[in-house]
């Protein structure tokens, strides 16, 4: 039986902010995939694609996800592009429920403008446009990955959840 909650999208579509609600909600540890990589790496997401590059980050999120996936009742809230590997959601589906978090591009886009910095792949000219080709890109995995998917566009955080929560109570195989 499944037991973990995991929170899969792109950037800017609510993992770490519904996950954290979902978690003192659920009274389950929220298991920040992005917070262990850097806890790993001794130094900043952005640090890491600075001086080590995408892949190395790849390598350490995969470490990062091997570890998570094999806790029980937790909420797990994975980077945007953690789908991108196949081996990250066959790990994560043996033990949870895998979540798919979306948005519309320019809901993205305000949402990550507050973090001037912390984003390195929206670092560019035209990050809307930057949100677009990533996302279309990103898509199918996402699609391919997800159990359930929740759209956060209109919904608060509080909300997203109650909608989670909802899903999850209805989905065989899920100890809630």
């Amino acid at each position: 039986m499944k037991s973990n909650i995991v929170l899969i999208g792109f950037m800017g579509t609510g993992k770490t902010a519904v996950g954290l609600v979902l978690s003192q909600r659920l009274n389950r540890p929220l298991i920040e995939v992005d917070e262990t990589i850097e806890k790993i790496a001794g130094k900043t997401i952005p640090d890491i694609f600075q001086d080590d590059g995408e892949i190395h980050f790849r390598e350490l999120e995969i470490e990062a996800i091997r570890t998570a996936a094999k806790g029980e009742k937790q909420v797990i809230a994975c980077g945007g592009g953690a789908v991108l590997n196949t081996i990250n959601i066959e790990r994560l589906r043996l033990t949870g429920v895998i979540i798919n978090l979306t948005a519309a591009p320019k809901i993205i886009l305000k949402r990550t403008a507050k973090e001037n910095g912390s984003r390195p792949l929206l670092d560019v000219e035209q990050p809307l446009e930057r949100i677009k080709e990533l996302s279309k890109f990103r898509k199918p995995f996402y699609e391919r990955a997800a159990d359930i998917t929740i759209n956060t566009s209109k919904s608060s955080i509080d909300s997203a959840a109650d909608k989670i929560i909802d899903r999850l109570k209805k989905y065989e195989g899920f100890n809630l």
